[in-house]
């Protein structure tokens, strides 16, 4: 019973964002707010997070495919298609709702046993709207940004591996694997679970954050809540996409 009691909540503050602005300037400039911070606040970290996760991708099959009969040069396929479809998209998300699901959950939860919602509420402010509708559209817009940044990054450290020389496989191995034709249809797959995933985020952790009680000791349970449910729900987002589109 208190799974659809929060079901419903969910759903209900989910459907409390489509209304119209109070004021669409201000909407704007908040928007632009969580862009950067969601979006440019990331980018070093999922940036060397994707690098790693290439050149270790790079190595552990490079040891895989000595000895036998496939060429090496399939190492380029493989890291470029598992980052694609996989690796970028999933363990990004992941790292995001750790970072970015925390902090909004925290932020809002903050907001709320300070009493600045209710404020803002007898101030004739659509909360619900304002507060985490241009947290979920920013998450959504940059996003797939930061994925196609983390896919670039880490065929850039399975290059580097194959620079280094050591790992069986050389730079124009490498190089003519990433030249194998793109399938369309992984591309669109990347995309689809990037906008999934960012939107499972941001939903989440806001509702945990804008539905706090507690006092201080609620706001760190529900920045738990909200990276532990957020995590949950993208690994089985991740599941359903592949078994249903794949």
């Amino acid at each position: 019973m208190n799974f659809f009691y929060h079901l419903g909540r969910y759903t209900k503050t989910l459907y409390s964002l489509f209304s119209r602005p109070e004021k669409a300037a201000m909407y704007w400039k908040e928007l632009f707010r969580q862009m950067n911070l969601i979006g440019v606040g990331s980018v070093g970290i999922i940036s060397i997070m994707t690098l790693f996760i290439g050149a270790v991708t790079s190595v552990q099959f490079a040891y895989q495919l000595q000895g036998n009969l496939i060429p090496m040069w399939y190492i380029g396929i493989i890291v470029r298609d598992s980052l694609m479809l996989e690796l970028a998209p999933t363990l990004s998300a992941l790292l995001l709702a750790g970072k970015v699901g925390s902090n909004i959950s925290s932020e809002l939860g903050t907001m709320r046993i300070s009493e600045q919602i209710d404020a803002m509420k007898i101030m004739g402010v659509n909360t619900t709207s304002y507060l985490i509708g241009p947290k979920v559209l920013a998450s959504v817009l940059v996003m797939p940004l930061l994925i196609i940044f983390g896919v670039a990054f880490g065929i850039v450290g399975g290059l580097l591996v194959a620079l280094g020389g050591t790992s069986g496989f050389t730079t124009t191995e490498f190089i003519r694997g990433l030249q194998d034709p793109i399938r369309d249809f992984d591309t669109i797959i990347m995309f689809i679970k990037s906008l999934s995933f960012a939107f499972i985020i941001t939903s989440i952790s806001a509702y945990q954050g804008f539905h706090t009680t507690g006092g201080v000791v609620g706001v760190g349970q529900a920045s738990t809540r909200a990276v532990v449910y957020s995590s949950i729900v993208v690994i089985i987002a991740d599941f359903l996409i592949a078994a249903l589109l794949l």
